[in-house]
């Protein structure tokens, strides 16, 4: 969730691990998938079973920026058809990867990774072709959005001229050679949710859907400079990190809120890093030695929402084989499926499928049966209500039959998504 996205950027920062990570349709979601002969096939019970298309760097779709319009649209449907071919009934889209825009947004300007230049038109309507698309196949389609990166190099003058962190620069906090924007700024946060909200407000998604970005992963000797606004409004809190842990917190729940004020029954989910804490660090914590822990690190205390039913669901991305010394997946499917048990928010496992097969990964990824085993030992927690795998790129070429024998052993019959 390597790449050229959200994990391929934290991978200097996680010594000790290897990473590389809405309203319903109109008419109601498509409950059954039709055949190539046009009826109707039987389903399973409800279980999540996705896969994340990343835009951020060209790095699943498009191919790359500059493509024509029904070029692009060629390649975005032939990631849709492929989801259907292997019974998956849920398309997670970034369609806010680095401030920008998949749609037509009054606040933000076309992404880059379009037309190759930031602010340029490429011709056509990406996310609503890509709802349209998805739910005429049966998918649901959820939007990802990436809440406070900005772009994934340092300087300002990049971006489009009418680029909201160039009118705004005392919004933007430069670190490890990219640009963000603070999270400490009351300001800040009601702008990113505005300009998220647009797109729920024009299209019928199913979900909107935050990745593993908050605060940035942590970059040895460097400070994130936000010292004005917590001497401006962390007042009342007992240290920076009680703080920032706060604002998150609030993006979270105000977020929550204006989904359901602009298309209520739209869901809410979010897929962080799969480490909480350590249980070295906190006796609550997974029995993990992670290199970087998420309330710690990214201040996101990713329990707490999922115990107070902030969100409607969350996929831990849980990025390891089974028996990894750092970062059990065993350990961490029981750790997550505990912390789902009794509450609302539905338990989703984010699965490494890039990992299988590539190149420089441990051996168990070389094993095409080791990501089914996953798929096998979830199903004995009845937290777990189904799997998301990155990325679609790794869908389409599945270079060891990983995702074929997932299918096979998982998925010989279509199944709805869980509502």
């Amino acid at each position: 969730m390597g790449r050229m996205s959200r994990r391929t950027f934290a991978l200097a920062a996680v010594s000790t691990l290897v990473k590389a990570p809405g309203a319903a349709a109109e008419g109601g979601t498509v409950l059954a998938r039709r055949t190539a002969q046009g009826g109707r096939e039987p389903r399973s019970a409800a279980a999540m079973r996705g896969v994340w298309i990343a835009t951020v760097g060209n790095r699943d779709w498009p191919s790359r920026p500059g493509r024509t319009a029904a070029e692009q649209r060629k390649e975005l449907i032939a990631h849709l058809d492929r989801a259907v071919r292997d019974r998956l009934n849920t398309v997670i889209l970034q369609v806010r990867p680095t401030a920008d825009a998949l749609w037509p947004s009054p606040y933000e300007p076309w992404s880059e990774w379009l037309t190759g230049t930031q602010g340029v038109n490429p011709g056509w309507d990406p996310l609503g072709t890509a709802v349209t698309e998805a739910h005429a196949r049966g998918l649901e389609l959820h939007a990802w959005f990436n809440p406070y990166r900005i772009a994934n190099h340092a300087d300002p003058g990049r971006l489009a001229a009418t680029h909201p962190a160039r009118k705004h620069p005392a919004w933007v906090v430069p670190y490890g050679g990219r640009l963000y924007y603070n999270p400490g700024l009351p300001e800040v946060r009601a702008f990113v949710q505005r300009a998220m909200l647009d797109a729920v407000a024009r299209y019928p998604v199913d979900a909107v859907h935050f990745d593993d970005y908050f605060y940035p992963y942590p970059v040895a000797g460097q400070t994130f400079d936000d010292d004005d606004a917590y001497d401006r409004h962390g007042g009342a809190f007992p240290s920076r990190a009680a703080w920032r842990r706060d604002n998150i917190d609030t993006l979270v729940r105000e977020t929550a809120a204006g989904i359901r004020r602009v298309r209520p029954g739209t869901r809410f989910g979010i897929s962080p890093f799969g480490v909480w804490r350590n249980a070295t660090t906190d006796s609550r914590g997974s029995d993990t030695r992670a290199g970087v822990e998420t309330y710690d690190d990214l201040y996101a205390d990713t329990r707490k929402w999922v115990r107070e039913h902030w969100i409607d669901y969350l996929v831990p991305q849980l990025y390891w084989h089974i028996g990894n010394a750092a970062a059990d997946y065993a350990e961490l499917l029981a750790w997550w499926a505990g912390v789902a048990q009794g509450g609302k928010t539905h338990l989703y496992i984010g699965e490494a499928l890039y990992r299988a097969g590539a190149a420089g990964q441990p051996s168990a990824w070389r094993d095409p049966v080791e990501l089914s085993r996953h798929l096998t030992l979830a199903a004995r927690h009845p937290q777990v209500r189904g799997h998301v795998f990155f990325a679609a790129r790794d869908l389409a070429a599945d270079r060891i039959g990983a995702m074929a024998r997932v299918v096979a052993d998982h998925y010989r019959e279509p199944a709805r998504p869980p509502r």
